[in-house]
């Protein structure tokens, strides 16, 4: 994911009296399209098989996904607008330092294949939130889905908000028509199509997004003489970044920062959030989940060097070309923008391209929220309490929940508008609350010792010290008359507000000297998830500890991942046999552990799963009466 910058506060200016361009008609009726096409995609999983439908199907589409869909869906969920806007202004004012975030990319999809992917699908999850009450009890899994949804609906309301206003200070195109247009376009192919609607919308959305971009790269590169002498113009002013090796985890961007502290970000992205458990879960096999994972790999690294790409042009461009006084006070977050509808003026057609691959991003991450909040409603907090819902009525009932927090969306739209300078901490609770989740799944999955009680006291404690630094990072710069650049910053065009916020979190402003509480709340953005993560867990720890741990307590083998057989498995055979190490195979947990309503004197009975079990690597042992989980090989 390209984690992206955008002003905080938002500036609330309207009108299109400071705008370089207005749009075309041509612009209005390409712009218009990418709404029009959405829908027809969405209401055509709708209609198809209308009155046939399950609530797997609209839930889960089916499970019967291909990885390329669901690979371009995860991209999309959270390459929103806001990162669009905010990854190339980041690269136009700080280099290239922040390239170096590709390099989380590797072990933050890696880790989920390996590790989370094989965990979810084999207990037949349909929320993530499940895997909380299979491994500790009903109470952890309410608290992780309360936790979750209100991460989501704060955020779905300013993602939708943001860059609606954006647009609106840059282009005079009107704020509310754009947000109503979207929330309700979103509203009707979520509600009624379900995932599989959400899914293809999401890779129409998805080369949209590509090929705007593409535009943008390829047109500025034309007007100021080639991407080679947009390399040399940009390397002489010093914006291509080496290797920044200090390990100071206070300084905002360094390879550590960026490479490593970036793990964590993609884990609590795509390793435990519903969103993206939710298109692993929808995919035909295992395998297939798995290798959606890895697709996503090559697809963020093009749209992180495309961003990247923009950045560099745009300065070149303004090198060669100046910049009018009026964009020289612009905020960060309309840069972009600015430098869109001054390089395509006389292009029409074309702006609206870019407004559409703008859109795509908020688009795909709304209805992936909408979606996603419908689906923990239905199963972590409905069905429970009332198991005996019939097929028509629990689907009436997803498609009333993704209609009502569309709604909602469209509200926190409202809302945002009043927010002013509010609204920074509101984008910034996004990243605040997915690290302490992923230190709940993380202990719950390696730690077979933790309990109920420590998994509840470790959350809560890691949200505690989440909005602790988070908030109070930004109540430090808010109280500071004047931020220096960052340690790291290169030099740049802008004056003024160097304030930065993000899609996951807060990027902070390094001070020149911060000293006590200052200097904890400089802690680089890129560490937040680490630090609460790891906070769940080492305090959830200790409470287990002091409490008893699981001593009286069932576990269910399926919700543990089998850690140490996996390390011990990388020693050679001798050190194995002295180690009196058992096959990870016997670690793993059997079938009827997993599937206990469809097994009968231990066998599983039903031909369809035992075809399925197979495709995902659940292998029939003939000299016992159980199925057991083998390592597939890919």
């Amino acid at each position: 994911m390209s984690v992206a910058g955008t002003t905080a506060p938002f500036q609330t200016t309207s009108g299109s009296s400071g705008a370089i361009s207005t749009f075309s008609v041509v612009d209005y009726v390409v712009f218009g399209l990418l709404l029009v096409l959405s829908l027809v995609i969405g209401l055509y999983h709708a209609c198809r098989g209308w009155g046939h439908h399950t609530v797997g199907e609209l839930l889960m589409a089916d499970r019967k996904m291909g990885c390329l869909p669901v690979a371009l869906s995860l991209l999309a969920t959270f390459q929103s607008a806001v990162a669009i806007l905010g990854a190339p202004a980041e690269i136009y004012r700080f280099g290239t330092q922040y390239w170096f975030l590709g390099c989380s990319y590797f072990l933050g999809l890696l880790i989920p294949a390996h590790i989370f992917i094989p965990v979810f699908y084999r207990l037949h999850l349909t929320s993530a939130y499940e895997y909380l009450e299979l491994r500790f009890n009903k109470a952890v899994r309410i608290c992780g889905t309360v936790t979750f949804i209100f991460q989501m609906v704060i955020y779905m309301g300013v993602a939708l908000y943001a860059p609606s206003l954006a647009l609106n200070a840059v282009t005079g195109f009107d704020l509310w028509l754009s947000v109503l247009a979207l929330g309700i376009v979103c509203n009707i192919y979520t509600a009624l199509g379900g995932l599989k609607a959400v899914i293809w919308t999401d890779v129409f959305q998805t080369l949209v997004m590509f090929l705007g971009q593409l535009v943008v790269i390829i047109v500025g590169a034309a007007r100021v003489g080639g991407l080679g002498h947009v390399w040399n113009v940009t390397s002489q002013h010093g914006l291509i970044s080496g290797i920044n090796l200090d390990p100071d985890p206070f300084v905002r961007h360094t390879f550590w920062t960026l490479a490593f502290g970036g793990v964590f970000m993609m884990l609590s992205l795509y390793g435990v959030n519903q969103a993206q458990v939710q298109r692993y879960l929808s995919s035909r096999s295992e395998r297939a989940a798995v290798l959606s994972c890895y697709a996503v790999f090559p697809c963020q690294q093009v749209a992180l060097c495309m961003s990247c790409l923009i950045g560099l042009v745009m300065f070149a461009y303004y090198n060669m070309y100046g910049m009018s006084p009026q964009l020289e006070q612009a905020a960060p977050d309309q840069l972009v923008l600015y430098f869109v509808m001054d390089l395509l003026k006389d292009m029409p057609g074309l702006p609206g391209l870019f407004v559409a691959c703008l859109f795509s991003g908020s688009l795909s991450t709304i209805s992936s929220a909408f979606n996603s909040l419908a689906t923990v409603t239905m199963e972590d907090l409905i069905q429970p309490w009332f198991p005996q819902l019939t097929e028509t009525r629990a689907i009436m009932l997803s498609r009333s929940l993704a209609f009502a927090y569309g709604l909602v969306c469209l509200g926190m739209a409202y809302i945002s508008s009043h927010l002013g300078s509010v609204l920074q901490a509101a984008l910034s609770i996004f990243g605040m609350v997915g690290g302490p989740l992923l230190g709940l799944f993380c202990l719950g999955m390696f730690f077979p010792c933790a309990n109920p009680l420590g998994a509840i006291v470790g959350l809560l404690t890691g949200l505690l010290m989440a909005f602790w630094i988070g908030i109070g990072s930004i109540v430090s710069r808010m109280s500071s008359a004047v931020a220096s650049p960052p340690l790291n910053g290169s030099s740049s065009f802008l004056p003024g507000n160097l304030t930065v916020a993000t899609v996951t979190t807060v990027m902070p402003s390094t001070l020149s000297k911060p000293t006590g509480l200052q200097h904890f709340y400089s802690l680089s953005y890129l560490w937040y998830s680490a630090h609460n993560s790891t906070t769940v867990i080492v305090v959830g720890l200790i409470v287990s500890l002091l409490t008893g741990g699981m001593r009286g307590r069932s576990l269910n083998p399926g919700t543990i991942y089998p850690v140490l057989p996996k390390l011990l498995a990388l020693l050679p055979l001798s050190c194995q046999k002295r180690l009196c190490w058992r096959s990870h195979s016997q670690d793993i947990p059997v079938i009827s552990n997993l599937f206990p309503e469809k097994m009968r004197n231990g066998v599983l009975q039903d031909s369809t799963d035992k075809e399925r079990m197979a495709e995902d690597g659940l292998v029939h042992q003939p000299c016992s009466p159980t199925y057991v989980v083998q390592e597939t090989s890919l």
